[in-house]
Parts: structure tokens; sequence; C-alpha cells
């Protein structure tokens, strides 16, 4: 059994990047030419599942953000375990950095994006858009750049995006949970109680914690907490040790997953949730308050969070700075941590709950933050890196 180095983790998500960049320009395209009718009524066909009096119907672009996104999570779960069990987050000393860089980056973007909207109910429910990173494009972009950029530099981004990721699970839980079902919650705690014995009792059968994983992922869509949550759970109970004879279940299916999730769910995520028309949109709706606090937010807000909280961080000898780097490649990463992109489009969904009510500006903010982010994090980088690589000739 195979296990992901971190040389293959970054290039898989290196080369998602791309497939993603893809997806997005062909939803633009089927939104803004003559599919766009094609275009939205495949995304609100409904399907769904009736038993008896059971029903679970959902529109295409439901069953991709709370089905398909779910899987996503899980992924995200199993690689939170094994780097809390044996990877980098193992060891505290290794973690206060990226830690402080992902408060930061929620920080700074959330209170920008207040200053815009703090008038507005309504649109201060997107304060959390801003707060997101997308590590498959930020990865993508260092792939691009190579040797001018340090592989610590790189593990200090994988690490920030994974503590980042479980702040958004965090958020997400608490403040976009929707009318709870007690009904439901109760049905979903049995679920993982089950999960919770096979772990304790050793079972090392797949099925059964598929079984109990789609349960507790059923539930947790009733209960009116998100459903995707129900992955990172499921993740936890995964075994990770591997029992006499067999390899680690987490492993393989962390290995399994991986492939189908960067060159799949991601993308078509994307494609369902990019497709953002431009018919109507001016200078009106870019300089919209939840237009600025998303663009600002990703751009300004993570790089003066990230940037600024590690700095200080630093500068007390609370930490120190990643090996072989200096702070002009360090800002030009902390600029990257503005593609909000995959994650930010997410949130923002259910922030609003794709209604029309800023007429597809929060999303084109979303995109124009990510593309600002994305260019000059390049330039950046680009530039340090050949700066130190020009010093080292000399």
């Amino acid at each position: 059994m195979k296990h992901i180095s971190f040389k293959n983790f970054v290039q898989n998500e290196a080369s998602s990047g791309i497939l993603l960049i893809l997806a997005a320009i062909f939803a633009m395209i089927f939104q803004n030419g003559f599919l766009s009718g094609f275009y939205n009524s495949f995304l609100r066909i409904n399907m769904g599942v009736v038993f008896g009096e059971f029903s679970l119907q959902k529109p295409f672009i439901l069953w991709v953000n709370d089905g398909l996104m779910a899987v996503f999570f899980f992924l995200l779960g199993l690689e939170l375990k094994r780097e809390i069990v044996e990877g980098e987050m193992r060891n505290p000393a290794q973690i206060v950095l990226p830690i402080v860089g992902a408060v930061g980056g929620i920080v700074m973007p959330a209170l920008v994006f207040y200053v815009f909207n703090h008038a507005d109910a309504f649109a201060l429910k997107g304060w959390a858009i801003p707060t997101a990173t997308d590590t498959a494009f930020a990865l993508g972009i260092i792939m691009i750049l190579g040797k001018r950029v340090p592989a610590s530099l790189k593990i200090f981004l994988v690490t920030l995006s994974i503590i980042d990721d479980v702040c958004a699970i965090l958020i997400m839980a608490i403040f976009y949970s929707g009318h709870l079902s007690a009904m439901s919650f109760v049905v979903a705690g049995a679920a993982t109680l089950g999960l919770l014995a096979l772990n304790l009792a050793g079972v090392n059968k797949k099925a059964c914690y598929v079984i109990l994983g789609i349960i507790l992922w059923v539930s947790v869509l009733k209960s009116g907490v998100h459903a995707t949550l129900a992955g990172v759970v499921a993740a936890f109970f995964i075994p990770l040790k591997a029992k006499d004879g067999e390899g680690s279940m987490l492993k393989q299916i962390e290995h399994d997953l991986h492939g189908y999730v960067a060159f799949f769910v991601l993308p078509v995520f994307a494609f369902v949730n990019a497709g953002i028309s431009l018919k109507g949109i001016g200078l009106e709706q870019i300089f919209h308050p939840v237009s600025l606090g998303v663009i600002l937010g990703l751009f300004a807000g993570k790089q003066l969070g990230v940037f600024g909280f590690c700095f200080l961080a630093i500068k007390f000898k609370l930490a120190k700075l990643p090996k072989y780097c200096n702070l002009a490649q360090f800002y030009g990463l902390c600029l990257l941590t503005g593609i909000g992109f995959t994650m930010s489009l997410f949130i923002n969904s259910l922030s609003y709950h794709d209604t029309y009510e800023f007429a597809y500006a929060d999303k084109l903010a979303v995109l124009i933050a990510s593309l600002i982010s994305g260019v000059t994090g390049y330039a950046m980088l680009y530039w340090a890196g050949r700066h130190r690589i020009m010093k080292c000739v000399e």
C-alpha cells in the first residue's frame, strides 16, 4: 500500500489547481455564452432518493455542495488526524508559526469585511468569505516557480492550510447552521457512537465505516448543521495504526481518495459554483460594500493578517522563520493566502444561500481577489527567489 509522500501531495494539489482554473473558465464561458440556459437548468435539475416516507431530494448544485464536498472534508479530516498523530502537527514547536498565521489570516480579513458591511445585517453574514485559502491554487503557483521556493515554505503553507481548514469547519458549525432537528441529532449521535465502537474494536472493514458514514451524513444533513461536517467527524474514527499483516486503513483511504478529490470533486465544485453572469455587472456592483469587503479582505486582510501576526511572533521569539527563506519570500507566500477561490465560494454559498441579492458581485469579488493575490504572490516570490539565487552566485 503506497502512502502519499509530501512531494506527491504537492504535485497532486498543483495539478488540481490548473484543472480548477480550467473548470472556472469553462463555467464563465457557459454562463455568459449561448449555453447559459442549459448551464443554469443543469445546475437546478432535481435529483434524490425516495424510500417509503423518507425523501432526500435536492438540485444538482446542492448535491455537489453538500455531498461531494463532504468527501473533500472527509479527506481533510484524514489528513488532519494523520498530521496530529504522526506528522508536523505532533511537534508543538513546528506549528506555532502556522497557528499564529492562521489566526491572523482569519481575524484581519473578517475585520476588513466588517468595516465595509457593519451597517447591513444581511451583507454581514458573509464575514467569513475572505477568511478562506484555496491550497490547490496556491500550491499550483508554487510548483510553477520550482526551486525558487524553498521546501520549508511549502511545508508551512500545507500546515497553515490544514489549520485554516479546521477553523473553516468550526466557523461553519457555529455560524452557518440552520434550524436544528433534535431527532436527526440523535441519529447522528448514534452513528458517531457506532463509528467509535468500530474503531475501539479494531474493525478493519471499510464497508462498516462506509455504511455508518452515510447514515451520519444523511442525519447531519437533516439536522440543520452543514452536511460537510459529517465528513470530518467520520474521518477521525478511521483507524490509523496498521493491524498485523495489514496496512493502515486511514493511509490507504487517503491515498485512494486524493486523486478523486483533486481531479474530480474540486473541479466539479468549481464548475458549478464559478459560473458568474457578467450581464449587468458594472462599477456599482464591483464597488458594492460586499465586493469591497471580499476583495480587500482577501487581498489586503489576508496578507496583513498572516504576515503581520507571523512577523510579530518571530520578532518576540515565539517562533522562527521557515528554514532557507528570507522575509521577502515569506511575504510572497502570504500574498498567495489571499487566493480564496473554491473555499471562499463555498462559504459564500452558505452565507447567502445562493441568492442573487448582490447580482453575482460577491462571487465575482472572490475571483478578482484570488486573481490579484495569485499574480502579486507569484511576482513577489519570483523576484525574491531570483534575488536570492543571484546573491548565492555572487
